[in-house]
């Protein structure tokens, strides 16, 4: 069985992100990048499979973005997966300033979630996976969209927000979903997706030779402007329970007194 892992780099979860000054995307110039924690998750259960299926499946990473992602690459490799490949839409190679909307897509942030399912749908056909599998979102912008719209685009079942996978003696697998108030146990048939080292290859295929039409790349989607979360005001500090009380009651009015 053939695995792939959609893997994102991202902002480093321990960072503390900021606003960029054009107030259009997060600061990321000299900040620390990782693997999207979520992107993480997936390729562990894809190990996991691996292990109990006594080393028969490979499992491919593919990521889209510029040479920076060579690194996040190569940490999945580390981990374990046996090939990586870099989608690579660096706007200093198929992208010039020339191509009007499209080099503003990939320079004021990342491709855009369809974007993304549509390469990896490329991908996966080529590589003629079995399973996909996905971080349930990434921790940048939160789309959580790449995973159901990759699905869409192949025809195959999906499950989101999975916590569980096992594989049946039939070849089914069955998926147990967090949903909201429980847990949902669902049972597919592959192909499927599911949304959860240097000396190893990595192939890297230009975004233009995936996906040749323009208009597969157009931004859907337009950023109006991202600012930080209104700072929390400062606490105050009483003296005895009499002046919370009073605070309470006349300031807060919270409480009546009779």
């Amino acid at each position: 069985m053939k695995i792939l892992v959609g893997i994102k780099r991202a902002l480093d979860y321990a960072i503390k992100s900021r606003v960029r000054a054009d107030g259009k995307w997060m600061e990321t110039n000299g900040l620390k990048h990782s693997i999207n924690p979520f992107d993480e998750i997936a390729l562990e259960e894809a190990l996991r499979i691996r292990e109990k299926g006594q080393n028969s499946h490979q499992i491919t990473v593919a990521s889209c973005g510029g040479q920076k992602s060579m690194e996040t690459i190569r940490s999945a490799l580390a981990m374990g997966a046996d090939k990586g490949i870099l989608i690579d839409s660096d706007k200093e190679g198929s992208v010039s300033p020339n191509d009007g909307w499209l080099f503003i897509c990939l320079w004021l942030g990342t491709l855009q979630p369809l974007t993304v399912a549509k390469a990896l749908a490329k991908i996966a056909s080529r590589e003629k996976s079995d399973l996909i599998l996905l971080g349930k979102q990434a921790i940048d912008d939160d789309a959580g969209q790449t995973g159901q719209m990759l699905a869409g685009l192949l025809g195959w079942p999906q499950v989101t927000f999975a916590s569980e996978i096992k594989f049946s003696d039939s070849g089914d697998v069955n998926v147990t979903s967090e949903i909201d108030g429980g847990l949902q146990e669902v049972k597919l048939t592959l192909p499927a997706v599911i949304t959860k080292a240097k000396k190893k290859p990595i192939e890297v295929v230009s975004i233009d030779e995936i996906l040749p039409d323009r208009s597969d790349i157009k931004p859907r989607l337009e950023i109006l402007d991202v600012s930080d979360p209104p700072p929390r005001p400062s606490g105050r500090k009483v003296e005895s329970v009499d002046q919370l009380l009073d605070l309470l009651h006349k300031e807060a009015k919270v409480l009546e007194f009779h």
